[in-house]
């Protein structure tokens, strides 16, 4: 019998949340999804000690202040971690707007498109990219605005519908609702647990599936942060899944008939809702998880970084 990483392969295209290039090449994803998070860990080991040499010594090269060399550097470092997973993956790699830009629609805006500029400065085309930005009402406009300009976008930080009919509206081309996060948040509140198919995150992830596909929405739904095979499993069948290499190598050795759960047509039927700034900021207030995990989210971003940054700060300070 086929493992259930084989069989979700038939049912669901397969993604990597993940910068370990070894695991990539072992395991095979279609796709990879980064974030700071993912990268400084990158970063940290020695695959990529040369890359980090070499964006040392162009920084050094690099005029203005130190502050905008910084930056200059980092979104370097970034885009080398995105090229080196480029050449594993036959799909795109996600690559994410500063966190500290979440707010800020226009910094947003141009930020992806320097991120293309770069990508295709080393001969890689926009097509194999895609810019992550997080699902505030800011992101989602500058997403609309690159979606335009025919730069694909994936809206991340996701937990709410609100978030979710907004991003569809503003013609994303794919959203990461949080499956895990959203089970952390509940579990913790209610001193409960729950099983795979009562878990909020796979409830939430079910409901916006159902809305876009009982509504002729486009945008690709991509689940992510899960905490156990369970919630993949729970989702079989969904767009994309987006899985760090851990669970993906227990889905790997798992053996037994795994069930597929979301289909097109078995989708809900769900009314359509109009989400405008003062709906989707209300709702997104109604919502405690969602709002407090969404902050937590971009606070949690901009640590890590902030944290590359001071790494680079202190390599070039090495260096001169």
């Amino acid at each position: 019998m086929t493992s259930k990483l084989e069989q979700l392969r038939a049912m669901t295209t397969v993604v990597a949340d993940t910068g370990d290039i070894e695991a990539v090449r072992r395991l095979k994803p279609v796709d990879c999804t980064t974030n700071p998070t993912i990268v400084l860990k990158a970063l940290g080991t020695p695959m990529f000690a040369d890359t980090v040499s070499e964006a040392i010594r162009w920084g050094q090269s690099q005029g203005g202040n130190r502050e905008g060399v910084v930056s200059a550097v980092a979104d370097r470092l970034a885009i080398s971690v995105g090229a080196a997973l480029s050449e594993l993956v036959p799909g795109r790699v996600s690559t994410e707007v500063d966190a500290d830009l979440s707010f800020d629609t226009e910094a947003s805006i141009a930020k992806g498109r320097e991120i293309i500029k770069a990508y295709e400065a080393r001969g890689i085309t926009r097509d194999r990219i895609l810019i992550k930005l997080a699902s505030t009402w800011e992101g989602i406009r500058a997403a609309e605005v690159l979606q335009k300009d025919g730069i694909d976008c994936n809206l991340t930080l996701l937990f709410n519908k609100a978030q979710a009919i907004a991003c569809a509206d503003a013609g994303a081309f794919l959203i990461s609702p949080f499956v895990g996060r959203i089970l952390d948040w509940h579990v913790k509140a209610s001193g409960k647990t729950f099983s795979a198919e009562e878990d909020p995150g796979v409830v939430s992830v079910r409901a916006i599936y159902d809305y876009y596909k009982s509504n002729g929405i486009n945008t690709i739904v991509m689940g992510a942060s899960f905490r156990n095979t369970g919630e993949i499993e729970a989702l079989a069948g969904c767009d994309r899944l987006t899985i760090s290499p851990a669970l993906l190598e227990e889905l790997d050795a798992a053996e037994g008939t795994l069930e597929r759960k979301l289909s097109p047509e078995k989708a809900a039927k769900v009314s359509p809702i109009k989400i405008d700034e003062k709906t989707f900021r209300w709702m997104l207030n109604e919502d405690a998880m969602a709002t407090e995990k969404l902050s937590e989210g971009i606070r949690a971003f901009a640590k890590d970084l902030g944290s590359l940054r001071a790494m680079i700060d202190k390599e070039l300070k090495a260096a001169a």
